[in-house]
């Protein structure tokens, strides 16, 4: 198979036209083509709006491969390449069947490979599966009442569930594939294997995580809802069970190895993590808002008169901007054609974040605005600071914005002058739970205020016509990540406190979304599965 790249498609190509570009490229002729298969394809809006594509090219024969391959030059930008296939993994066996604590990606991830090796992992999840969680996030919308282990950032697939379903990452782990083609097995759409910025959307994701669970199931995986960890022991430093709750009553599992796939958000085990003295560190996060804009405005701004070409889809951007005093303004977790989200964990307290169906077809996009922050800005130096920072942000919101569930929010141009709106624009918010139009400084802290006012004209150099005075700021945005890292030892991924334990995923403080913390958690399986081989 020969892989070539940067091959530059017009909108409206054809399958036609693709086969061609790719004998041209190879100085061949187009009989001599078996198949073209997209590997790779982004958009490039600089100038002219247009694809940039990679694919994969396969011809009659192998011996036809080798050939072509020597007579091209080496601008032809083409190479053979070996074709993917998913891994398998070695049976392996152990007296006591291993645990992951958590349901989100690296939780799913993990438990759905240590199935395959026939270890009939157990998952233990403190909210619901995602029909029965939609429902309860559905009820939190209507009437403000929020169930502290099912929501948002709890139950069935995690956070990402209710999320824009986003798969692009920085990471090159070679894990990457494995997980696309896993969720498309799954029913994601098959075009994730190609996208430059695959995504699947919360409608879509919500299907394909319950058939994941399933595939666990089917391989002697057992899955545990309303089972929420609340310790473990541990004999001469080395695990030796996991305690849960589950139905008012306290149960213990004897095990000798445990992934800690728990989420950004799991605050209380965290706490009885810190109390156990297991070695922690606070790690720097970032906090902000959510920025509203129309998505009609973003296509324009971002694809000038190709904006609306049904090829394309709706826009999304990343800008970042660096201040004087060092700190960093960025977009995170931009959800084209999307709604704002409600996603607080804990009464009284309102936290926001950002979804997207698989359609994109929303009125608005939105984004997270963030200011980088670091352990000297947390008020503390014990390890929980960075929590007790986000818990009184998150309380302060909901007392500032009326006491009722309602979000703080201000139109840009007012945020900007340090005004406080009186009604909405062009822009209609779209936190579920509604807004209340209030000073940001009554629940952010006063230096993350000044750094958004400092950055967002800043971004809008980089994005033109980001700042528009009618886009709505929600606030607060508390959870891009954890306050907190659980301390691994960086080759087997066993706690630094306990062997047989390890932490994991985004919770743990080693992955930044979907994709990563999916891939952590393949990685942390992988390391029991090669302990157990070589003991």
């Amino acid at each position: 198979m020969i892989r070539i790249s940067n091959l530059k498609l017009p909108l409206d190509y054809t399958e036609a036209q693709l086969r061609m570009l790719a004998a041209r490229r190879l100085h061949i002729d187009t009989a001599q083509i078996q198949m073209v298969t997209l590997y790779r394809r982004s958009v490039d809006a600089r100038g002219a709006v247009r694809f940039i594509a990679t694919v994969d090219v396969t011809l009659d024969s192998p011996g036809t491969e080798a050939q072509v391959l020597r007579k091209l030059p080496p601008s032809a930008q083409a190479q053979t390449v070996i074709p993917w296939q998913m891994p398998t993994y070695p049976s392996c066996k152990t007296a006591h069947p291993p645990v992951v604590i958590g349901c989100g990606p690296a939780g799913l991830f993990a438990a759905w490979c240590l199935a395959q090796a026939g270890l009939r992992p157990i998952l233990l999840e403190r909210g619901k599966p995602v029909a029965e969680r939609q429902a309860v996030v559905a009820a939190y919308h209507a009437t403000g009442i929020l169930d502290p282990d099912c929501n948002i950032q709890f139950g069935e697939g995690g956070a990402g569930t209710f999320s824009d379903g986003k798969l692009n990452t920085g990471t090159k782990d070679k894990r990457i594939r494995q997980v696309l083609q896993t969720f498309v097995d799954c029913g994601a759409p098959e075009e994730i294997l190609w996208q430059a910025k695959p995504h699947i959307g919360t409608d879509r994701l919500a299907k394909c995580i319950p058939n994941l669970r399933q595939r666990i199931e089917a391989h002697s995986g057992t899955v545990l809802f309303d089972a929420k960890c609340t310790g473990f022991t541990a004999q001469n430093g080395k695990l030796t069970s996991i305690a849960y709750d589950k139905d008012g009553q306290t149960h213990s599992i004897r095990t000798d190895h445990a992934i800690l796939a728990i989420g950004h958000s799991a605050r209380d085990v965290f706490a009885w993590l810190a109390e156990r003295e297991l070695p922690m560190e606070q790690k720097a996060f970032s906090l902000g808002v959510r920025i509203e804009h129309l998505q009609s405005e973003i296509d324009r701004f971002c694809y000038g008169k190709a904006a609306g070409h049904p090829a394309l889809g709706a826009a999304s951007y990343q800008v970042a901007a660096h201040l004087p005093d060092g700190r960093g303004v960025y977009s995170f977790c931009m959800c084209p054609g999307g709604v704002v989200q409600a996603a607080a964990s804990e009464p009284e307290t309102v936290v926001t974040n950002g979804m997207s169906c698989f359609a994109r077809n929303a009125c608005n996009a939105n984004s997270a605005i963030l200011v980088g922050i670091t352990p000297a800005d947390f008020g503390g130096s014990d390890i929980l600071a960075g929590v007790r920072l986000q818990r009184q942000i998150e309380q302060r919101a909901y007392r500032a914005a009326g006491a009722n569930g309602k979000a703080p929010a201000l139109l840009l141009g007012d945020f900007l002058r340090k005004q406080v709106s009186q009604t909405v624009g062009q822009v209609q918010p779209s936190y579920p739970l509604g807004v209340a139009w209030t000073p940001l400084e009554e629940c952010l802290p006063e230096f993350i205020c000044t750094s958004l006012r400092q950055g967002i004209p800043l971004l809008a150099h980089r994005l033109h016509g980001f700042l528009q005075e009618d886009a709505v700021l929600t606030a607060p945005e508390t959870r891009s990540s954890s306050p907190v890292r659980i301390l691994r030892h960086p080759e087997t991924l066993e706690s630094l406190g306990c062997k047989g334990l390890y932490p994991c995923g985004e919770g743990a403080g080693y992955a930044g979304g979907i994709m990563s913390a999916a891939v952590d958690g393949l990685r942390c399986a992988e390391a029991i599965c090669h302990s157990l081989r070589s003991t």
